[in-house]
C-alpha cells in the first residue's frame, strides 16, 4: 500500500487539538498518505458554546472542516485522533461519536485498521495518559492495531516523554510538541504501509 488513507479526527473546544490535528494531517500528507481532516460534531448546546467567546471562536474557525461520518471511518486505513482530556477521559463529544460506531464494529469494519491518538489538558498531569489509554482500550475492542509513538524518536523525549501519544498543555502546542506530532503521524503512515503490505 503506497498511499494509505488516513482520517485525522479531532474535537477541539478552544483550538489546541485543532492545531495538533492540522500538524498531524500535514505530516501524514508529507509521508505520502491521502488525508481527510475531520472534526467531531459538537454536542454541547449552542447557547453554551455561544456563551464563551473562545469556544464560539473555535467553533467558527472549524466550521468549514467536514464532520466525521461513518463513511469516513470505512474509507480510512488509519485513524489519528486528537481530543482534550476531561477529568481523565476524552472529551464527551468524541466519546459520543465513538458510541455511534457500534454498527460498524459489529460488521468488523473497524478491525485491522491502524490507530494512534493525542490529547491536551490544562496542566501536565491533568489526565493525559489515562485519556490516551482509555481511547486505546476502546480501539482494542474494535480490533484496531494501536500505533503508539513509544520511545522511537528523540522528539518523544524532548516533547515530554509520553510514549502513548503526543500531549500538549491547553493553548501551548510547542515546537517540540509539533516535532513529536509529525513523528507520530509519519510513524502511523509507515506502519500502516507495513501492515497492509
Amino acid at each position: 500500500m503506497s498511499n494509505p488513507k488516513v482520517a485525522v479526527i479531532f474535537y477541539s473546544t478552544y483550538g489546541t487539538n485543532h492545531q495538533m490535528a492540522e500538524v498531524a494531517a500535514e505530516a501524514a500528507r508529507e509521508a505520502g498518505a491521502e488525508v481527510r481532516l475531520l472534526r467531531v460534531p459538537e454536542t454541547a448546546p449552542a447557547e453554551v458554546v455561544a456563551g464563551q467567546d473562545a469556544w464560539a471562536a473555535q467553533a467558527e474557525k472549524a466550521s468549514d472542516i467536514p464532520e466525521v461520518t461513518h463513511a469516513d471511518m470505512e474509507w480510512a486505513d488509519a485513524y489519528f485522533f486528537s481530543a482534550p482530556t476531561r477529568y481523565g477521559v476524552s472529551a464527551s463529544q468524541l466519546r459520543a461519536f465513538i458510541d455511534t460506531l457500534g454498527p460498524l464494529w459489529m460488521e468488523g469494519k473497524l478491525a485491522n485498521k491502524t490507530v494512534t491518538a493525542t490529547t491536551s489538558a490544562q496542566n501536565t498531569h491533568g489526565g493525559m495518559e489515562t485519556t490516551l489509554m482509555g481511547l486505546y482500550t476502546t480501539m482494542m475492542h474494535w480490533g484496531a492495531i494501536i500505533i503508539q509513538p513509544g520511545y522511537t524518536d528523540q522528539s518523544v523525549f524532548e516533547a515530554g516523554g509520553n510514549p502513548y501519544g503526543t500531549v500538549a498543555t491547553a493553548g501551548n502546542v510547542t515546537d517540540k510538541a509539533k516535532t513529536a506530532l509529525k513523528h507520530q503521524a509519519k510513524r502511523l503512515v509507515e506502519m500502516t504501509r507495513k501492515i497492509a503490505g
